[in-house]
């Protein structure tokens, strides 16, 4: 294996941004007019807010679940679930992926979360949950952005969709109860529910990794894989960020009291997610090339490590705690956070590729 040339074959990172739809490239933009109109309709219309979350099957908003599960089915509809042989059979990134997913990554939010919010109990859970909520969403457009492997992310992906729905409920369980026990700190509140998490990420996740599955199955089978990514998926893909913010919109309609009182509350919620962000990927861009991935799957081991599934996040927090609660703000903080954020770090794995060596057979992909 020689060094990659990179005068060659280094990515033009000039135009990153600009590959990205109108939707994705300005996505903090509309996050934050979501929140702005939000708190608008708090203020000029207090009951608005109230009306539609009066709206409840089995204690949850119907039209937050419509928005919670809308954001979810276009994602999962995206993945390649048929494309896992040759990604499964590399243990190395395997092992590597879920042990930094679900050891390393949640055990660290939960430090963060202490250090940083020990006095607001409410966002200090949320950021847990969004801690327990790994990638499954954005990180296909920051890896395909950064040249990582394309298959070994869906495989992840998919890997990660399935084990959230295993697993969730019982490490929810572990580090709001038992972890903060054994510690002698505070545990979560008796509303919360290990049962309650379960079925929420069941539902959450559950239906639209189905209806995801059956999507793109029966579409491939039909229409072939080229026109169902052709043709298909950009014209489901952009209602995972129309469920997004309108159920953003509902939550700050819920919420511009509290926001209003407390924005310094905000800022706090949004430090120690920086720090997640850049840490765990700094963290697996170094284990990659330790354990000689290769640029491209250390690449999407690191994105994949970094990105939270914000959605699961703020539909748990929501069917657990209420539309109104902390824990659901912080999970509505973090997209504003994440996609910036991201975005840089592409850059920061572009400007690392040189320090990689080329894996044998591999074409290098520019942008």
């Amino acid at each position: 294996m020689t060094p990659l040339d990179a005068p060659a074959r280094e990515p033009q990172t000039a135009h990153i941004v600009e590959k990205l739809s109108v939707l994705d490239r300005f996505l903090p933009l509309w996050i934050l007019a979501a929140m702005g109109l939000g708190l608008l309709l708090s203020a000029v219309a207090p009951g608005f807010g109230e009306a539609l979350d009066s709206y409840q099957v089995a204690g949850v908003s119907v039209p937050i679940a419509v928005g919670l599960l809308v954001m979810m089915y276009p994602v999962l509809a995206k993945v390649r679930y048929n494309e896992t042989g040759h990604v499964l059979q590399d243990r190395k990134l395997m092992i590597t992926s879920l042990v930094i997913n679900w050891l390393l990554a949640p055990a660290f939010m939960f430090v963060l979360a202490w250090v940083f919010l020990a006095d607001l109990p409410e966002y200090r859970t949320g950021l847990i949950i969004v801690g327990l909520a790994r990638c499954i969403a954005m990180v296909l457009i920051w890896n395909d952005l950064a040249c990582g492997d394309r298959e070994a992310a869906a495989v992840l992906v998919a890997v990660n969709s399935v084990f959230q729905v295993a697993m969730f409920g019982v490490l929810g369980w572990f580090y709001l109860q038992v972890l903060p026990t054994w510690l002698g700190l505070p545990t979560t509140s008796a509303e919360f529910s290990v049962a309650a998490i379960t079925l929420s990420v069941l539902v959450f996740l559950g239906i639209p990794l189905v209806a995801g599955f059956l999507t793109r199955t029966l579409g491939e089978r039909r229409l072939g894989r080229e026109a169902y990514e052709s043709r298909v998926l950009p014209r489901i893909g952009p209602w995972a960020l129309y469920g997004l913010l309108f159920t953003i919109v509902v939550l700050f309609a819920l919420q511009g009291s509290q926001v209003m009182a407390n924005p310094l509350d905000v800022a706090r919620i949004a430090v120690p997610l920086v720090v997640y962000f850049v840490v765990v990927f700094g963290a697996s861009m170094v284990i990659g090339r330790y354990l000689n991935l290769g640029y491209e799957r250390t690449t999407t081991l690191s994105f994949t490590a970094s990105g939270n599934n914000f959605e699961l996040a703020i539909a748990v927090a929501i069917a657990t705690f209420g539309a109104t609660s902390g824990q659901a703000l912080a999970g509505v903080v973090g997209p504003l956070i994440e996609v910036p954020v991201l975005v840089a770090l592409v850059y920061v794995a572009l400007w690392a590729r040189k320090y990689f060596t080329a894996r044998p057979g591999r074409i290098e992909r520019s942008l």
